[in-house]
């Protein structure tokens, strides 16, 4: 009878534990499953300090080109990386060949960033200006992959915290 009660109490608290997974928050464009991966060399969700440098790694399933922008606590929006190609695989940026280190800096809180990707280089370069709130940086990374088709493109978000 004791045991019957101890696995039944065991079983009561292991079923009030849940699970959470991020969604990828509805982005237009993330259907076609081609970034296999996306996150801080931490990992999503790391906390790092101002100054110390962070690194992303990228996994796709096929070759084509990767716009990365970040989007800060304050809402002021940068471009990362444009239109840089990358074969099938794991890429992490900055790339050797880009000459640059990301340090993170403030302010600080959450940091978004997203990788934008389409099987051909595409014909015009994202340009952030400004800051923006959700669903205005949503309306410009969606504009600038709609005219490529839903097989053709992909959009991942990952996060981390500064501190």
């Amino acid at each position: 009878m004791r045991t019957a009660f101890l696995l039944g109490a065991l079983a009561l608290g292991l079923s009030s534990c849940t699970i959470s997974v991020r969604s990828n928050l509805g982005l237009v464009g993330s259907e076609s499953n081609l970034i296999a991966d996306l996150r801080p060399d931490r990992g999503q969700g790391a906390t790092y300090y101002v100054g110390e440098p962070v690194r992303f790694r990228l996994t796709t399933r096929t070759a084509g080109y990767v716009t990365l922008v970040a989007l800060q606590s304050n809402g002021y929006a940068s471009t990362l990386v444009r239109n840089a190609y990358v074969p099938a695989g794991t890429t992490v940026f900055p790339r050797p060949q880009d000459g640059v280190t990301y340090n993170v800096a403030a302010p600080t809180g959450l940091q978004r960033v997203r990788a934008i990707f389409t099987r051909v280089r595409p014909a015009t370069d994202l340009v952030l200006s400004g800051t923006y709130d959700n669903g205005r940086w949503n309306t410009v990374t969606t504009t600038y992959i709609e005219p490529y088709p839903v097989a053709d493109r992909d959009v991942q978000e990952t996060y981390l915290y500064i501190r």
